[in-house]
């Protein structure tokens, strides 16, 4: 490789999310970790910033990132325990009260640097506290890096359901380092490629075939494929959440497979049992059966993504869920009657017409839904 192709692999990619005033850019590279507090003192000259983490980040990551900080002031590191139970209003006070100590101020920055919980809960405090500061999203996990970072949803979780409880707040800045995930475990990294996969399913038939064949790189951590794949995905994203930022129209299209799968995260109690993409992925094949069970998908449509993603390491059955316990049509219809695009109490659907043709369905009923899940539950 010549001198100048080795510069444009270190170059970051930048996809830019086109939100008027509070606009911003995604950076997609390696080594941004690293660089992460040069690039902050170039883009918001002045500005300090305190970083939110969990504990397996910080023994990873925190330093590398911390060593960057010469040329922006870093007040300190709140760091919460990992996993879904962080999500919740005990922690979210105890990091906003954390931050207010270290002497967070509205011109200052909060950096989220973790997977999708970590933003998400950095992302609400900074929206609540003092009425809003500003954050950049560093996601440490393919899932984060593609979906989560992106788009401004910032929130936690209610019994009764998953960001339930949240506010839209976008970020500033998202520095998605691609050499961060090569420590990631290989399930963790398949769980992430669910959501890659849901941007060729839900809009991009020539995505989606390009990832029946370079998957296989893609989970490898394979520089040039890992990097296409991420800027594939945040670009598409960055133009459906420019088009709706508060998900009034076809934002809801990124919901594709996230009302069946939301219940059975929910169900598995927002566990080790089953992780969010791996939902994700049982509901996104069961939202290509049920389309072709009303007619509106090619017949074969369901087994092609189930196909590709099984061969990438993925559940896509209710029956793959571990344990010898199997949810009920009953607890799953319930806990789906709690999804954010319910409307009137009536469910609203991300089915298909056929791979890459998402569209946004209100014609189905809770009984038609109760017989499908019937025959999927088994």
């Amino acid at each position: 490789m010549t001198a100048a192709g080795k510069m444009a692999e270190t170059m970051p990619a930048i996809v830019p999310v086109a939100l008027g005033g509070r606009s911003y850019d995604i950076l997609i590279g390696p080594g941004l970790v690293g660089r992460l507090g040069r690039i902050l003192a170039e883009r918001f000259p002045g500005a300090r910033a305190a970083i939110v983490t969990d504990t397996n980040v910080q023994r990873l990551h925190a330093g590398t990132l911390a060593l960057g900080f010469a040329e922006t002031e870093l007040l300190g590191t709140v760091v919460v325990a990992p996993g879904e139970a962080s999500k919740s209003f005990a922690e979210l006070a105890r990091i906003s009260d954390e931050l207010l100590g270290l002497g967070v101020e509205r011109s200052d920055l909060v950096v989220a640097l973790g997977g999708g919980v970590i933003g998400d809960l950095t992302g609400f405090a900074a929206a609540v506290l003092r009425r809003g500061v500003r954050f950049v999203q560093v996601p440490t996990t393919l899932l984060a890096q593609v979906d989560s970072s992106v788009g401004g949803k910032t929130g936690i979780n209610s019994r009764l359901g998953k960001n339930l409880i949240g506010a839209f707040h976008q970020p500033v800045l998202v520095a998605a380092d691609t050499d961060v995930l090569s420590t990631l475990p290989r399930r963790q990294l398949a769980a992430g490629y669910a959501e890659v996969a849901k941007y060729g399913l839900l809009g991009d038939v020539t995505f989606f075939q390009w990832l029946e064949q370079g998957f296989g790189a893609v989970l490898d951590c394979e520089p040039v494929p890992l990097r296409h794949a991420i800027e594939t995905s945040c670009r598409a994203k960055a133009a459906i959440v420019a088009r709706d930022e508060t998900e009034t129209g076809d934002r809801a299209l990124l919901n594709l497979g996230h009302t069946f799968g939301h219940a059975l995260e929910a169900w598995a109690g927002y566990g080790d049992a089953l992780l969010h993409g791996e939902a994700i992925a049982i509901g996104m094949v069961l939202a290509f059966r049920f389309s072709e069970s009303k007619g509106l998908a090619p017949m074969g449509s369901a087994d092609r993504v189930a196909t590709h993603l099984r061969a990438a390491g993925l559940p896509t059955r209710v029956a793959d869920v571990p344990g010898n316990i199997r949810p009920t049509v009953a607890e799953l219809v319930g806990l789906m009657a709690q999804d954010k695009k319910v409307k009137r109490g009536h469910p609203t659907l991300i089915l298909t017409r056929g791979i890459g043709q998402a569209f946004i369905s209100r014609d189905q009923g809770w009984a038609e839904i109760e017989v499908f899940l019937a025959e999927h539950c088994s």
